[in-house]
C-alpha cells in the first residue's frame, strides 16, 4: 500500500513517453555499445573529443611518474581536504580569465545550488532566463530571494522587470546560461551588460558550462568571444564536458571568493574533489588554449550540421555544437531515436520536463574527434528519417 503512488506515477511516465532508465553501456572511444551494438555517440557533452584521448591520459600519468596525486581528499577543503594543487589550480584559473579569483566546485550542480543561496537574501531580487538549467532553478529555490523569469532571451521583457523592479530591491542578480544546453543557442551577454551600466544595483551570474573550451580564441567561454569577461560578477564554468573531467570553477573578485567560504553551504560542507581530479583538471585546462584547431573543426561540423537540418525544413534555433532536431511529440520522440540507434547512431530523446512541453526533440550534440564523413552518414540517415 505505502508503494502505490510510486508505482501509479511511474506508470503515468510511461503512458506519456517520458519513463527513463539509466542505461547500460560501454565506452569506446565516439563509440557506444549497447545491447551488443555499436554507435556513434551522437549524446555526449565531450566536445573536444579529450576524454578518450590515450596520448594526453599517458602524459599526463608520466607527469608524475611514482608520485600521483592523492585519491581522495578526506575532507571538506575547510578542513583538511585541501591541498596545494587546488590553490595552483585557482591561480591558474584567475590568471587566464585575468580575474583577482577563482573558486573550485565539485560539480555544475554545486556551484549553482550553493552559489546563489550564499549571495541571495530577502532584499535580493533574482531574475532568471526562463530556460536555465535545472541546477539554477534549484539553486533559485533555495536562497531567500525573491524571483522572476524573462521569456527567453527577451530583452525587452527584462528590461521592464528590471526598470520596474529596481528600486525595491537592493541588488538584482540576472542569472543565465551563455550557450543554452537544450537549444544551442546563446545569450546576448552584451545587452545583459548594458542593463548593468544601467541599473547601478544589478549584478550578473553566467553559467558557461557548454561554452567553455569550445567558444573564445584560447576556449574561454563565449565571455571571452564577446570580450566581456571582465564585466561579469559569476563566471562559472564546469570540467565535465569539454574538459574531459568533473568540478567546476567560479572566477569572481576576491571580496565573492572570501564571501562563499564563508557561506556557500556545499562548499563547506561537502567532501572536497579528489586532488587526482584535480590535477587532471589543472592538466588539460592549462593546454585549453594550444586547442585551436580541434575547436574550430567543431565549430565547422556544427555548421554543416546546422545547415542540414535547416535544409530539412527543420526548426534550428542553434547557433552552436549543439543542435536539436525538434520533434514535439514525446512517442514519436522516443520511436526516432530508437530508429537512430538501429541505424548506428546513439542518439537521446529529452522530453519535459527537461524541456518545454511539445518541444520533445533529439539533442545533438557532436564532439571534434568526428570526421566529416562520419557526419555526413548520419545526415543521410536523418535525410532517410525525415523523409
Amino acid at each position: 500500500m505505502t508503494l502505490k503512488f510510486f508505482t501509479e506515477t511511474l506508470e503515468q511516465l510511461q503512458q506519456q513517453g517520458q519513463f527513463r532508465q539509466i542505461p547500460h553501456l560501454q565506452h569506446q572511444g565516439k563509440w557506444i555499445v549497447r545491447d551488443g551494438r555499436k554507435m556513434l555517440n551522437m549524446s555526449s557533452n565531450d566536445y573536444l573529443g579529450l576524454a578518450s584521448n590515450d596520448l594526453l591520459q599517458q602524459q599526463f600519468l608520466q607527469k608524475f611518474a611514482e608520485n600521483l596525486p592523492h585519491f581522495t581528499s578526506s575532507s571538506s577543503r575547510l578542513l583538511t581536504g585541501s591541498f596545494e594543487i587546488y590553490s595552483q589550480f585557482e591561480q591558474l584559473l584567475a590568471q587566464r580569465f585575468q580575474r583577482q579569483a577563482a573558486l573550485l566546485f565539485n560539480s555544475g550542480y554545486h556551484a549553482n545550488i550553493g552559489i546563489l543561496p550564499a549571495v541571495a537574501n530577502k532584499k535580493t531580487l533574482i531574475v532568471a532566463d526562463k530556460l536555465v538549467h535545472a541546477s539554477l532553478i534549484d539553486g533559485i529555490r533555495l536562497s531567500e530571494a525573491e524571483f522572476v523569469r524573462y521569456r527567453h532571451n527577451d530583452m525587452q521583457h527584462l528590461a521592464d522587470i528590471l526598470a520596474k523592479k529596481h528600486r525595491t530591491f537592493e541588488r538584482i542578480i540576472i542569472v543565465t546560461e551563455s550557450v543554452f544546453s537544450m537549444d544551442g543557442d546563446c545569450a546576448d551577454l552584451s545587452a545583459l551588460i548594458a542593463f548593468k551600466c544601467q541599473f547601478d544595483n544589478v549584478m550578473l551570474y553566467v553559467d558557461e558550462a557548454h561554452a567553455i573550451g569550445v567558444l573564445g580564441e584560447t576556449g574561454l567561454g563565449l565571455a571571452e568571444q564577446l570580450g566581456c569577461i571582465a564585466d561579469i560578477d559569476f563566471l562559472v564554468g564546469t570540467f565535465g564536458k569539454a574538459l574531459a573531467s568533473m568540478g567546476a570553477y567560479l572566477v569572481c573578485e576576491q571580496v565573492i571568493r572570501d564571501y562563499l567560504v564563508n557561506k556557500m553551504r556545499p562548499l563547506i560542507f561537502s567532501t572536497a574533489l579528489p586532488p587526482f581530479n584535480v590535477a587532471w583538471s589543472y592538466f588539460l585546462f592549462d593546454q585549453l588554449h594550444a586547442l585551436t584547431q580541434p575547436r574550430q573543426h567543431l565549430a565547422q561540423l556544427s555548421q554543416h550540421l546546422r545547415q542540414a537540418l535547416v535544409d530539412m525544413q527543420c526548426e534550428m534555433p542553434s547557433s552552436t555544437h549543439i543542435v536539436p532536431y525538434i520533434l514535439g511529440d514525446n512517442h514519436l520522440t522516443v520511436k526516432t531515436a530508437q530508429h537512430l540507434q538501429q541505424q548506428g547512431y546513439y542518439c537521446l530523446p529529452i522530453r519535459p520536463p527537461t524541456v518545454p512541453k511539445g518541444t520533445s526533440r533529439i539533442r545533438l550534440s557532436l564532439t571534434a574527434d568526428m570526421t566529416a564523413e562520419e557526419l555526413e552518414q548520419f545526415i543521410d540517415c536523418l535525410r532517410r528519417e525525415i523523409k
